[in-house]
């Protein structure tokens, strides 16, 4: 039986949110928004074991959180690195052994659901890597400099990806070594992935998973989870 594990990422700061507060530990119907994050992990039976990355100084308040909220499956709290790729590298260090399959997560994703985890997780376990990704609803433009348009890519081929993205530990774990012999950062792990020449599958996720980055994205988020709450009869 295949054993998985998610390392969460929760290092960022609140920097677009123009709060002193970092945004994943403002409160979203009364609740910290990572810990609506991981409730969700906890929830889900194959999951065996979570890592919270954050920042040093919040390593504290994450251990009150497991304890208030009675997240079981979170196995370690760890301080990040200078940059998301290197957060997520030291999260797969901190994994325990045993695990197979691991999905890297944001923690200020709050509105996964475990249908769209499993799924990622099954393809994953196919295919070695699959991330959440939606189909682009806007025309996109490619511009220059100058702010002149060079072209305009089929929007049928565009795909705005999520998290969680899942990959088979030993594949990510390799991509993460080779990025880091090379000097290369990317801006999520399947790109570091996809350097190797493996491929990397599409899972459909829902427009509802967003990041919550800006105080924009809390009005809406207040707004889904009184959703969820009401369609779950809460």
């Amino acid at each position: 039986m295949t054993t998985y594990g998610v390392v969460v990422v929760a290092a960022g700061k609140g920097t677009r949110m123009g709060t002193s507060e970092s945004k994943q530990f403002l409160e979203v119907g009364g609740k910290p928004i990572l810990v609506h994050t991981l409730e969700t992990f906890q929830r889900l039976p194959r999951i065996e074991a979570i890592v919270v990355v954050t920042g040093s100084g919040d390593i504290g308040r994450c251990v009150g959180y497991v304890e208030r909220y009675g997240l079981t499956k979170v196995t370690a709290i760890t301080a990040g690195g200078s940059e998301r790729q290197h957060s997520v590298r030291i999260g797969l260090e901190r994994l325990p052994d045993g695990i197979e399959v691991v999905a890297v997560h944001d923690g200020v994703r709050p509105f996964l659901t475990g249908e769209l985890i499993d799924r990622c997780l099954d393809k994953a376990g196919e295919s070695g890597a699959a991330v959440v990704a939606v189909p682009v609803k806007d025309t996109i433009k490619v511009v220059d400099p100058s702010g002149r348009i060079e072209s305009t890519p089929e929007r049928r081929s565009l795909w705005a990806v999520q998290t969680p993205q899942a990959f088979r530990l030993d594949l990510l774990v390799e991509a993460h070594r080779e990025a880091e012999r090379e000097g290369f950062v990317g801006t999520d792990d399947a790109t570091l992935v996809e350097r190797l020449g493996h491929p990397v599958y599409v899972v459909e996720g829902d427009y509802a998973n967003i990041k919550i980055t800006t105080p924009d994205d809390m009005l809406l988020a207040e707004r889904l989870l009184q959703e969820r709450e009401e369609s779950d009869g809460l």
